[in-house]
């Protein structure tokens, strides 16, 4: 089943969508409450996926990203970065491996121009890089009845983050406490949607996202590439960087950060009463005048009203209290808890 065809079967069963992601099954506001309250499923339509194989591929991929690739196991996924030399991260993944093969799933909207940009460092190495979009499809599981929704498709339940249990359909990912990622084979999508959807509330992309922004895991899209090293998007706090596998792009800088103590800006959680703002949208704060504090990495609405949102910006203006959204003048952030600490 290729992309199109399973966006035409989402919009048959009341999916709402725009440039390729699902926005929602008919009433958004009733999903976000869905999301905090009940279990529902989402089709993860804001990513996609790359597929490394050959026998290079776990070297290939190791010597390029910031976590060890080379030891992932065939039961565990992680998370890791893809850094230009400079450090700054080009992309973000989740990673599992299927059979022989690596699967990498970053945000949709990077996916085609990072396969392009990985392909230029294969040179003689024996790995391939490939579109996978047309042969997995990605759902979010989320909530109480998530292990029960799992069951019913003959399905293990993972036990501990980034645990990876396979299923006759595909694999199932734990992300997290709440959430169940599952990639499942084109050609069962249908039938796996059909079975959940009579086990979960469908939802679309933005009660995902607010799902995704509570758990604190914030994702780079083509509006942030380039602006964050791996520790201004918390991601070592996430289990994303490895500081002791070796060499790999901007890695000298990714390191001294660490060991010179010189982590000025962190990823936090907050809220504004205001229209979600876009991802790349500039922070400000009265320490710095009309220079910008930071930016936002993602924004979801909230189920309570306003919109929540993962924002990078330099410490002492969060700890001064009074970060503005777009301009000086902007919607003030409330800031709210991470689910760990960013020390």
């Amino acid at each position: 089943m290729d992309s199109s065809n399973w966006q035409n079967f989402l919009a048959s069963v009341g999916a709402r969508l725009e440039a390729g992601e699902a926005c929602d099954f008919g009433d958004a506001q009733a999903e976000l409450k869905a999301a905090a309250a009940d279990t529902v499923l989402a089709p993860l339509t804001q990513f996609g996926v790359i597929r490394a194989t050959g026998e290079d591929a776990a070297s290939f991929l190791h010597n390029l990203f910031s976590n060890d690739v080379q030891h992932l196991g065939r039961e565990r996924a992680e998370r890791c970065g893809f850094c230009s030399p400079k450090g700054r991260l080009l992309a973000d993944f989740l990673i599992w491996r299927e059979g022989q093969d690596y699967l990498l799933q970053l945000s949709s909207d990077i996916q085609p121009g990072m396969l392009k940009k990985l392909g230029m460092y294969v040179l003689r190495s024996k790995v391939k890089l490939s579109d996978a979009n047309s042969d997995i499809v990605l759902l979010g599981i989320a909530g109480t009845g998530a292990a029960a929704a799992l069951k019913a498709l003959g399905a293990g339940i993972p036990s501990s983050q980034y645990d990876v249990l396979r299923f006759d359909a595909g694999t199932a990912i734990r992300l997290d406490e709440h959430r169940i990622q599952l990639a499942v084979h084109a050609n069962a999508a249908v039938p796996v949607w059909n079975k959940l959807a009579s086990l979960a509330s469908p939802v679309g992309t933005p009660a995902w996202r607010w799902l995704e922004i509570a758990a604190g895991g914030p994702h780079i899209t083509l509006a942030t590439q380039e602006e964050f090293v791996p520790q201004m998007a918390n991601l070592e706090l996430i289990g994303g960087v490895s500081f002791t596998k070796g060499c790999y792009p901007g890695q000298e800088i990714v390191a001294r950060t660490k060991y010179l103590g010189k982590v000025k800006r962190r990823t936090y959680r907050a809220s504004v009463q205001s229209d979600c703002p876009q991802p790349g949208t500039d922070l400000f704060s009265p320490d710095l005048a009309d220079q910008s504090c930071g930016k936002v990495i993602e924004a979801a609405p909230s189920p309570s009203g306003g919109c929540e949102l993962l924002a990078s910006m330099l410490m002492s203006s969060a700890e001064a209290g009074d970060v503005r959204v777009g301009s000086a003048d902007g919607p003030r952030l409330s800031f709210l808890a991470l689910p760990y600490p960013l020390d």
